[in-house]
């Protein structure tokens, strides 16, 4: 019978970087790292040996982990996430920053999360601020079922609703928004990043030729829904920044500017409609 030590060897010939061959063993032990380090002589089950072989495999194959372990850490807040959502990167977590200092002063605001996914963005904001009034949209049934799944395990309360962009609103007078945040897909169709992503959902990676589809199509409609002086974020592509001010610009919106994400790179950009 194989020991852990074994395992963790096999998965790293497999090209596994050795701390994900370890949190994949964690994750099927339900044991910490600790844990496997002191116990790497010990045998390895043949029932978790079988499902960690198959975990490894998916990985080594480009799977995201966090699906393999169906969760993902975000904003301090633990989501469930599937193949159905994109993981949630640290990057977006600028977004939620900038977000929640526009609301900064504001009572109760009226906030939209458009393409929620995982619901990643709009439970960040509602966990920091309570008395926000949310509500998050997706196209996709599967994704709104695993950001309804989050709200409820979290205990956070959150409007869901379903549908393209605005057209989730239906013909509703719904101009009222004080804030409207987005993480769209902003990846150019061709992009050759994109094959590396295969795991994810296609529909919330690219938008059209150079990307920005998607963005030209919230810009476009979001004055019916803004209330006056109400803001506009994105996060978008690191080569996106200059595009993106210059559509806020064209539709009338003022103070745009452009944030930075940790690594530096233009990340979110955003205006206040006049």
């Amino acid at each position: 019978m194989a020991t852990l030590r074994d395992a963790l060897i096999e998965a790293r010939n497999l090209g596994l970087e050795r701390l994900d061959a370890q949190a994949l063993l964690g994750h099927v032990l339900g044991r910490p790292r600790s844990w496997l380090l002191a116990h790497d002589g010990d045998a390895l089950p043949e029932a978790e040996q079988r499902r960690y072989e198959a975990l490894v495999r998916r990985r080594a194959a480009g799977e995201p982990f966090a699906y393999l372990v169906g969760e993902k850490e975000f904003w301090g807040l633990s989501l469930q996430v599937g193949p159905a959502v994109l993981v949630p990167r640290p990057d977006t977590e600028t977004l939620v920053e900038w977000a929640l200092e526009c609301l900064h002063g504001l009572a109760t605001p009226r906030v939209a999360d458009l393409g929620t996914g995982s619901g990643a963005i709009a439970l960040a904001l509602k966990s920091a601020r309570p008395d926000a009034r949310i509500c998050a949209v997706d196209l996709s049934p599967e994704a709104l079922a695993i950001a309804r799944g989050n709200a409820a395990r979290l205990g956070l309360e959150i409007e869901f609703r379903a549908g393209h962009w605005w057209q989730a609103f239906g013909g509703e007078a719904q101009a009222g928004f004080e804030l409207v945040v987005s993480n769209p897909p902003y990846i150019a169709e061709g992009d050759p990043h994109l094959p590396a992503l295969r795991h994810e959902p296609g529909m919330a990676l690219s938008s059209g030729a150079d990307g920005l589809d998607a963005i030209r199509e919230i810009v476009a409609g979001a004055p019916a829904h803004l209330a006056a002086g109400g803001r506009l974020l994105f996060e978008h592509g690191h080569d996106q920044g200059a595009a993106v001010r210059a559509l806020l610009e064209h539709a009338g919106f003022a103070q745009v500017q452009t944030r930075r994400d940790l690594g530096g790179n233009e990340r979110c950009t955003g205006g206040r409609l006049t």
